[in-house]
């Protein structure tokens, strides 16, 4: 006669709410850090440090750590540990030129984009400028207003892939302003030419060399001139 069966584990039984909330908050914390340019490129993230400073066990801080590494924001050498990305000259001119292509798109779409979709453009151009002239938004609040503007361009097409890619490439232009506003802390005076580019597609004033196609591209090219620039890139 058979014995009594053992109860199936559940697949679940090893998740566990309260650690993986700890090791986001962890990685909450060093992201915000790096955004507000609290630590810049090249600091050691060293466990034993920021398991004391944050409160935590090493192994939750080796858990956020990963993260913070497949989000790019930081690097993982041998011998050498987990420390702040660099961004490099070329993957910055990458980002800016894969953002026209995204954006460029977005802007030429306006005239038969729908009444929501430009909507959001005016909302999120609204979020940004009031940040920018309040002087009391955090550095990580004014660049993830400034960035929902631009992926708020991309919007403006309807696809769903484009709008998922260009906020992708944000999420890597993100730690580039992090350290160009550590380095300068006056970086935010864009409002006036986002006002520009919109006040253009309000106008119907898509093309030619003084609509808002052209206005674009030269201000997504002086962007990745300045970061290369600001931070002494090669």
């Amino acid at each position: 006669m058979a014995g009594p069966s053992t109860p199936r584990s559940s697949p679940f039984s090893p998740l566990s709410a309260e650690s993986a909330s700890t090791v986001a908050r962890v990685a909450a914390e060093v992201r915000r850090a790096i955004f507000e340019g609290e630590l810049e490129s090249g600091t050691p993230l060293r466990e034993i440090a920021l398991a004391e400073a944050l409160g935590v066990s090493r192994p939750t801080v080796r858990e956020a750590l990963t993260v913070l590494v497949g989000e790019g924001l930081a690097t993982r050498e041998p011998h050498r540990g987990v420390m702040v990305a660099t961004p490099r000259a070329e993957s910055v001119r990458d980002v800016c030129r894969a953002r026209w292509v995204l954006e460029g798109a977005g802007v030429l779409a306006w005239p038969t984009a729908d009444d929501v979709r430009r909507a959001r453009v005016r909302t999120t151009l609204e979020a940004y400028t009031a940040a920018v002239r309040s002087g009391e938004a955090s550095y990580e609040s004014l660049n993830e207003r400034h960035l929902a503007f631009h992926v708020s361009l991309v919007e403006l097409t309807g696809s769903e892939r484009l709008v998922q890619m260009a906020e992708t490439l944000m999420d890597e232009l993100m730690l580039a302003l992090a350290q160009v506003d550590r380095v300068q802390r006056n970086a935010h005076d864009e409002a006036g030419s986002h006002e520009s580019l919109v006040a253009l597609l309000e106008a119907g004033r898509i093309d030619g060399p003084d609509g808002a196609h052209a206005l674009l591209r030269r201000h997504i090219d002086d962007a990745a001139t300045e970061i290369v620039e600001a931070l002494g890139l090669q």
